[in-house]
C-alpha cells in the first residue's frame, strides 16, 4: 500500500523556519510528480509548490516566493519544503501529493500542521 508520510510541522514563531518532509513508500517515486498543498478549515486545498519527477520546480505559490523552496531526493523517496520567514498566514495543514503523469494515479499524505505564533 502506497504511503506518503509528512513530517516536520509544528509551532514556530513569526519569522522562524520549518522544514517539511514527505517520505514515500511502495511507490515508484521517480515516476511521480510531487506537490505540496495547504488547507485551512472549511477551505479547499491550494497548491503551494510542484516539482516534476526529474526535480524541476514548475510551480511555487506567490505567497511563498522568496521564502519557500522545495526539492526532492529520488534516491531517498523524499521531498522537502523549506519554509523561511514564516508568517501567521502560512499556518495551515500541509499535504504532499504524488501524481503519475502517465496515469490517473495520485496519492495524498495525511498532512502535517503548521502553526505560526505572532
Amino acid at each position: 500500500q502506497v504511503q506518503l508520510v509528512e513530517s516536520g510541522g509544528g509551532l514556530v514563531q513569526h519569522g522562524g523556519s520549518l522544514r517539511l518532509s514527505c517520505a514515500a513508500s511502495k511507490l515508484n517515486f521517480g515516476e511521480y510528480h510531487m506537490s505540496w498543498y495547504r488547507q485551512a478549515p472549511g477551505k479547499e486545498r491550494e497548491l503551494v509548490a510542484r516539482i516534476t519527477s526529474g526535480g524541476t520546480v514548475t510551480f511555487l505559490a506567490d505567497s511563498g516566493k522568496g521564502r519557500f523552496t522545495t526539492y526532492r531526493v529520488n534516491a531517498k523517496n523524499t521531498i522537502t519544503l523549506q519554509m523561511n520567514s514564516l508568517k501567521s498566514e502560512d499556518a495551515d495543514i500541509y499535504y504532499c501529493k504524488a501524481d503519475n503523469p502517465w496515469t490517473t494515479l495520485n496519492y495524498w499524505g495525511q498532512g502535517t500542521q503548521v502553526t505560526v505564533s505572532s
